[in-house]
Protein backbone atom coordinates (compact mmCIF):
# COMPACT_ATOMS: atom_id res chain seq x y z
CA UNK A 1 0.00 0.00 0.00
CA UNK A 2 1.65 2.98 -0.91
CA UNK A 3 1.91 5.74 1.73
CA UNK A 4 1.75 9.39 -0.25
CA UNK A 5 3.96 11.88 2.22
CA UNK A 6 4.23 15.92 1.24
CA UNK A 7 7.52 17.85 2.38
CA UNK A 8 6.88 22.04 2.51
CA UNK A 9 10.05 23.47 2.11
CA UNK A 10 12.74 23.10 -1.02
CA UNK A 11 15.42 23.77 1.38
CA UNK A 12 18.55 21.33 2.15
CA UNK A 13 16.62 19.91 5.25
CA UNK A 14 13.20 19.61 3.10
CA UNK A 15 15.32 17.62 0.12
CA UNK A 16 17.51 15.26 2.79
CA UNK A 17 13.95 14.40 3.85
CA UNK A 18 12.28 13.72 1.21
CA UNK A 19 15.27 11.45 0.20
CA UNK A 20 15.07 8.95 3.54
CA UNK A 21 11.41 8.77 3.05
CA UNK A 22 11.88 7.92 -0.77
CA UNK A 23 14.05 4.74 0.26
CA UNK A 24 11.35 2.81 0.86
CA UNK A 25 9.17 2.18 -2.50
CA UNK A 26 6.63 2.62 -1.03
CA UNK A 27 6.72 5.64 0.37
CA UNK A 28 5.43 8.27 -2.14
CA UNK A 29 7.06 11.90 -1.59
CA UNK A 30 6.22 15.45 -3.26
CA UNK A 31 8.06 18.87 -2.11
CA UNK A 32 6.78 21.98 -2.43
CA UNK A 33 8.87 24.44 -3.26
CA UNK A 34 7.64 28.50 -3.09
CA UNK A 35 10.21 29.33 -6.45
CA UNK A 36 8.90 28.45 -9.49
CA UNK A 37 11.69 28.23 -11.06
CA UNK A 38 13.82 26.74 -8.48
CA UNK A 39 10.57 23.73 -8.59
CA UNK A 40 10.63 23.56 -12.29
CA UNK A 41 14.83 23.11 -12.06
CA UNK A 42 14.89 20.39 -9.70
CA UNK A 43 12.48 18.21 -10.80
CA UNK A 44 13.95 18.33 -14.35
CA UNK A 45 17.63 17.66 -13.19
CA UNK A 46 16.45 15.71 -10.05
CA UNK A 47 18.99 18.07 -8.15
CA UNK A 48 18.59 20.59 -5.85
CA UNK A 49 21.96 22.34 -7.32
CA UNK A 50 20.99 25.46 -4.88
CA UNK A 51 21.13 23.48 -1.55
CA UNK A 52 22.39 19.90 -1.95
CA UNK A 53 24.37 20.34 -5.22
CA UNK A 54 25.80 16.80 -6.15
CA UNK A 55 22.99 14.17 -4.79
CA UNK A 56 20.40 12.88 -7.16
CA UNK A 57 16.66 12.47 -6.22
CA UNK A 58 15.25 9.26 -6.76
CA UNK A 59 12.16 8.79 -9.39
CA UNK A 60 9.44 8.60 -6.83
CA UNK A 61 9.98 12.20 -5.69
CA UNK A 62 7.41 14.79 -6.91
CA UNK A 63 8.46 18.52 -7.11
CA UNK A 64 6.25 21.80 -7.57
CA UNK A 65 5.80 25.08 -6.77
CA UNK A 66 2.00 24.49 -6.40
CA UNK A 67 1.28 23.71 -2.52
CA UNK A 68 -2.22 22.79 -3.29
CA UNK A 69 -1.29 19.59 -5.93
CA UNK A 70 1.82 18.89 -3.53
CA UNK A 71 -0.40 18.13 -0.72
CA UNK A 72 -3.50 16.55 -2.72
CA UNK A 73 -4.33 13.18 -1.23
CA UNK A 74 -0.92 13.39 1.06
CA UNK A 75 -1.13 10.84 4.09
CA UNK A 76 1.03 12.76 6.27
CA UNK A 77 2.83 16.29 5.93
CA UNK A 78 5.91 17.54 6.42
CA UNK A 79 7.37 20.70 7.78
CA UNK A 80 10.82 21.55 6.47
CA UNK A 81 10.17 25.87 6.33
CA UNK A 82 11.56 28.11 8.82
CA UNK A 83 10.18 28.89 11.65
CA UNK A 84 9.45 32.13 11.04
CA UNK A 85 7.54 31.69 7.84
CA UNK A 86 5.62 28.84 8.97
CA UNK A 87 2.67 30.44 10.00
CA UNK A 88 1.97 32.12 6.71
CA UNK A 89 2.64 28.91 4.83
CA UNK A 90 0.25 27.08 6.52
CA UNK A 91 -2.45 29.48 6.14
CA UNK A 92 -2.14 28.62 2.27
CA UNK A 93 -3.70 25.02 3.31
CA UNK A 94 -5.83 25.81 6.33
CA UNK A 95 -8.77 25.03 4.39
CA UNK A 96 -7.75 22.03 2.38
CA UNK A 97 -5.52 19.70 4.24
CA UNK A 98 -8.34 17.06 6.41
CA UNK A 99 -8.23 17.02 10.22
CA UNK A 100 -7.36 12.92 9.55
CA UNK A 101 -3.75 14.36 8.05
CA UNK A 102 -0.76 14.17 10.73
CA UNK A 103 1.90 16.70 11.10
CA UNK A 104 5.96 15.90 11.04
CA UNK A 105 8.11 18.54 12.14
CA UNK A 106 12.17 18.99 11.41
CA UNK A 107 11.88 23.02 12.48
CA UNK A 108 13.77 23.94 14.92
CA UNK A 109 12.68 27.40 15.60
CA UNK A 110 10.39 29.88 18.15
CA UNK A 111 7.98 31.92 16.66
CA UNK A 112 8.79 35.93 17.43
CA UNK A 113 6.06 37.97 18.84
CA UNK A 114 3.99 34.62 20.19
CA UNK A 115 7.03 32.71 21.36
CA UNK A 116 5.42 29.63 20.22
CA UNK A 117 6.96 26.46 18.91
CA UNK A 118 5.91 24.71 15.19
CA UNK A 119 3.72 22.35 17.00
CA UNK A 120 1.66 24.88 18.72
CA UNK A 121 1.73 26.59 15.41
CA UNK A 122 0.29 23.98 13.62
CA UNK A 123 -2.56 22.84 15.53
CA UNK A 124 -3.14 26.92 16.07
CA UNK A 125 -3.59 27.10 12.17
CA UNK A 126 -4.67 23.60 11.11
CA UNK A 127 -6.48 22.66 14.03
CA UNK A 128 -6.52 19.95 16.22
CA UNK A 129 -4.52 17.26 15.08
CA UNK A 130 -1.45 14.39 15.66
CA UNK A 131 2.02 16.19 15.53
CA UNK A 132 5.35 14.88 16.04
CA UNK A 133 8.78 16.33 15.72
CA UNK A 134 11.97 15.01 14.22
CA UNK A 135 14.63 16.36 16.07
CA UNK A 136 18.36 15.70 16.67
CA UNK A 137 22.03 15.60 15.17
CA UNK A 138 21.00 15.43 11.58
CA UNK A 139 22.94 17.56 9.10
CA UNK A 140 20.72 17.73 5.80
CA UNK A 141 24.11 17.37 3.63
CA UNK A 142 25.33 14.21 5.82
CA UNK A 143 21.77 13.16 5.24
CA UNK A 144 21.68 13.14 1.69
CA UNK A 145 25.45 11.69 1.60
CA UNK A 146 23.64 8.71 3.09
CA UNK A 147 26.46 8.98 6.57
CA UNK A 148 25.37 7.05 9.57
CA UNK A 149 22.88 9.57 12.04
CA UNK A 150 20.47 9.43 14.94
CA UNK A 151 17.47 11.33 16.04
CA UNK A 152 14.15 11.39 17.87
CA UNK A 153 10.81 11.07 17.16
CA UNK A 154 8.79 12.77 19.68
CA UNK A 155 4.92 13.29 19.93
CA UNK A 156 2.33 12.99 22.63
CA UNK A 157 0.73 10.62 19.84
CA UNK A 158 2.91 7.47 20.48
CA UNK A 159 1.56 5.50 17.36
CA UNK A 160 2.59 8.97 15.40
CA UNK A 161 5.96 8.44 16.81
CA UNK A 162 6.02 5.02 16.09
CA UNK A 163 4.88 5.28 12.19
CA UNK A 164 7.45 8.50 12.05
CA UNK A 165 10.13 5.90 13.52
CA UNK A 166 9.05 2.99 10.76
CA UNK A 167 9.05 5.76 7.47
CA UNK A 168 11.86 7.98 7.94
CA UNK A 169 14.39 5.06 9.20
CA UNK A 170 16.99 3.66 6.53
CA UNK A 171 20.17 1.05 6.95
CA UNK A 172 21.98 4.13 7.82
CA UNK A 173 19.23 6.51 9.62
CA UNK A 174 18.41 5.38 13.04
CA UNK A 175 15.73 6.72 15.46
CA UNK A 176 14.26 6.38 18.83
CA UNK A 177 10.91 7.90 20.22
CA UNK A 178 10.82 10.41 22.99
CA UNK A 179 8.03 11.67 24.87
CA UNK A 180 8.71 15.09 25.90
CA UNK A 181 7.51 16.96 22.79
CA UNK A 182 8.29 20.40 24.18
CA UNK A 183 11.51 19.35 25.87
CA UNK A 184 12.43 18.59 22.22
CA UNK A 185 11.08 21.31 20.12
CA UNK A 186 13.17 23.87 22.73
CA UNK A 187 16.18 21.60 22.75
CA UNK A 188 15.97 22.06 18.80
CA UNK A 189 15.71 25.75 19.11
CA UNK A 190 17.84 26.49 21.88
CA UNK A 191 20.74 24.91 20.61
CA UNK A 192 20.83 26.85 17.45
CA UNK A 193 21.58 30.41 19.88
CA UNK A 194 24.56 28.43 21.64
CA UNK A 195 25.78 27.67 18.25
CA UNK A 196 25.93 31.29 17.26
CA UNK A 197 28.33 31.95 20.72
CA UNK A 198 30.29 28.44 19.99
CA UNK A 199 31.51 30.07 16.22
CA UNK A 200 31.91 33.58 17.95
CA UNK A 201 34.13 31.94 19.76
CA UNK A 202 36.27 29.94 17.03
CA UNK A 203 36.12 33.16 14.94
CA UNK A 204 37.61 35.26 17.60
CA UNK A 205 40.37 31.90 17.90
CA UNK A 206 40.22 31.33 21.70
CA UNK A 207 40.34 27.79 21.30
CA UNK A 208 39.12 24.82 22.35
CA UNK A 209 38.78 24.70 26.39
CA UNK A 210 36.55 28.36 25.53
CA UNK A 211 34.34 26.27 23.11
CA UNK A 212 33.89 23.49 25.38
CA UNK A 213 32.95 25.38 28.30
CA UNK A 214 30.54 27.28 26.56
CA UNK A 215 28.59 23.92 24.91
CA UNK A 216 28.48 22.95 29.01
CA UNK A 217 27.47 25.83 29.94
CA UNK A 218 24.66 26.41 27.09
CA UNK A 219 23.47 22.96 27.85
CA UNK A 220 23.05 24.09 31.46
CA UNK A 221 20.88 27.21 29.93
CA UNK A 222 18.82 25.03 27.48
CA UNK A 223 18.03 22.48 30.75
CA UNK A 224 17.30 25.56 32.79
CA UNK A 225 14.69 27.05 30.25
CA UNK A 226 12.86 24.32 28.96
CA UNK A 227 12.61 22.72 32.65
CA UNK A 228 11.14 25.93 33.57
CA UNK A 229 8.20 25.53 30.85
CA UNK A 230 7.78 21.99 31.58
CA UNK A 231 10.71 19.97 30.02
CA UNK A 232 12.89 17.00 31.33
CA UNK A 233 15.88 17.61 32.11
CA UNK A 234 17.37 14.42 30.56
CA UNK A 235 15.75 15.19 27.12
CA UNK A 236 18.43 18.05 26.98
CA UNK A 237 21.53 15.61 27.66
CA UNK A 238 20.11 13.61 24.72
CA UNK A 239 19.43 13.57 21.06
CA UNK A 240 17.59 16.36 20.68
CA UNK A 241 19.45 18.38 23.34
CA UNK A 242 23.24 17.62 23.62
CA UNK A 243 23.58 15.38 20.67
CA UNK A 244 21.89 18.30 18.31
CA UNK A 245 24.31 20.85 20.30
CA UNK A 246 27.29 19.04 19.27
CA UNK A 247 26.89 18.76 15.58
CA UNK A 248 25.53 22.00 15.55
CA UNK A 249 28.74 24.30 17.28
CA UNK A 250 31.42 22.07 15.30
CA UNK A 251 30.53 21.31 11.76
CA UNK A 252 31.53 23.28 9.35
CA UNK A 253 27.98 22.87 7.89
CA UNK A 254 26.36 24.80 10.50
CA UNK A 255 24.60 27.87 9.66
CA UNK A 256 24.19 29.45 13.00
CA UNK A 257 28.22 28.72 13.52
CA UNK A 258 29.29 30.00 10.28
CA UNK A 259 26.83 33.11 11.68
CA UNK A 260 28.71 33.49 14.90
CA UNK A 261 32.16 32.49 12.91
CA UNK A 262 31.85 35.72 10.83
CA UNK A 263 30.70 37.86 13.51
CA UNK A 264 34.10 36.79 15.48
CA UNK A 265 36.02 37.51 12.50
CA UNK A 266 34.53 41.13 12.45
CA UNK A 267 31.76 40.78 9.90
CA UNK A 268 28.22 42.31 10.73
CA UNK A 269 25.57 40.87 10.99
CA UNK A 270 23.61 42.74 8.10
CA UNK A 271 26.43 41.76 6.09
CA UNK A 272 26.24 38.16 6.98
CA UNK A 273 22.47 37.75 6.88
CA UNK A 274 22.20 38.83 3.27
CA UNK A 275 25.09 36.89 1.78
CA UNK A 276 23.84 33.45 3.13
CA UNK A 277 22.17 30.88 1.51
CA UNK A 278 19.22 29.81 3.58
CA UNK A 279 18.19 30.64 7.19
CA UNK A 280 20.15 30.18 10.43
CA UNK A 281 17.20 30.20 12.85
CA UNK A 282 19.28 31.14 15.62
CA UNK A 283 18.97 34.66 15.25
CA UNK A 284 15.63 34.61 15.49
CA UNK A 285 15.05 32.68 18.59
CA UNK A 286 17.97 34.59 20.06
CA UNK A 287 15.12 37.41 19.96
CA UNK A 288 12.64 35.66 21.66
CA UNK A 289 14.47 34.03 24.23
CA UNK A 290 15.96 37.61 25.45
CA UNK A 291 12.35 38.68 25.46
CA UNK A 292 10.84 35.22 27.36
CA UNK A 293 13.80 35.31 30.02
CA UNK A 294 13.16 38.82 30.84
CA UNK A 295 10.13 38.67 31.11
CA UNK A 296 9.96 35.17 33.23
CA UNK A 297 13.53 35.98 35.03
CA UNK A 298 15.11 33.22 33.55
CA UNK A 299 19.35 33.83 34.30
CA UNK A 300 20.65 32.85 30.47
CA UNK A 301 23.74 34.77 30.29
CA UNK A 302 25.13 32.90 27.54
CA UNK A 303 21.84 33.73 25.00
CA UNK A 304 21.74 37.45 26.29
CA UNK A 305 25.31 37.92 25.12
CA UNK A 306 24.46 36.45 21.50
CA UNK A 307 21.51 38.18 21.91
CA UNK A 308 23.16 41.69 22.54
CA UNK A 309 25.79 41.20 20.08
CA UNK A 310 23.13 40.37 17.38
CA UNK A 311 20.61 42.88 17.78
CA UNK A 312 21.98 45.65 20.47
CA UNK A 313 25.32 46.28 18.57
CA UNK A 314 28.07 45.03 21.39
CA UNK A 315 31.37 43.54 19.98
CA UNK A 316 32.09 39.95 20.52
CA UNK A 317 34.71 40.90 22.73
CA UNK A 318 32.84 42.46 25.62
CA UNK A 319 30.50 39.85 25.29
CA UNK A 320 33.05 37.59 25.90
CA UNK A 321 34.44 40.21 29.03
CA UNK A 322 30.83 40.11 30.55
CA UNK A 323 30.87 36.60 30.54
CA UNK A 324 33.81 35.67 32.03
CA UNK A 325 33.36 38.66 34.91
CA UNK A 326 30.10 37.28 36.02
CA UNK A 327 30.45 36.71 39.70
CA UNK A 328 31.11 32.89 40.71
CA UNK A 329 28.77 30.07 41.23
CA UNK A 330 27.99 26.68 42.50
CA UNK A 331 27.56 23.99 39.87
CA UNK A 332 26.60 21.67 42.40
CA UNK A 333 23.78 24.44 43.40
CA UNK A 334 22.55 24.57 40.03
CA UNK A 335 22.23 21.12 39.11
CA UNK A 336 20.18 21.08 42.46
CA UNK A 337 17.91 23.72 41.53
CA UNK A 338 17.69 21.42 37.85
CA UNK A 339 16.73 18.40 39.38
CA UNK A 340 14.25 20.18 42.23
CA UNK A 341 12.14 22.17 39.01
CA UNK A 342 11.77 18.69 37.16
CA UNK A 343 8.25 17.30 36.33
CA UNK A 344 7.44 14.11 36.49
CA UNK A 345 7.58 11.57 34.09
Amino acid sequence: MTTRLTILGGGAMGTACAMLLAEQPHQQVSIWVRDQDQATEIQSTRENRRFLPGCKLNDNIFITSDIHVAINHCDYLVLAIPCQFLRQSLQLVRNSLPEAVPVISVIKGVENGTFQRPSQIVTEILGPRSVAILSGPSHAEELAHRLPATVVASSEDLELACRVQQMFSTERFRIYTNADTLGVEYAGALKNVIAIACGICDGLGFGDNAKSALMTRGLVEMQRFGVYFGGHPMTFTGLAGMGDLITTCVSPYGRNRKVGFRLGSGESISDILHSMEGVAEGVATSKSVAEIALRHRLDLPIMQQVYEVLFCGKTPQKATMALLERPPRSESAEIAAIVEATPAL
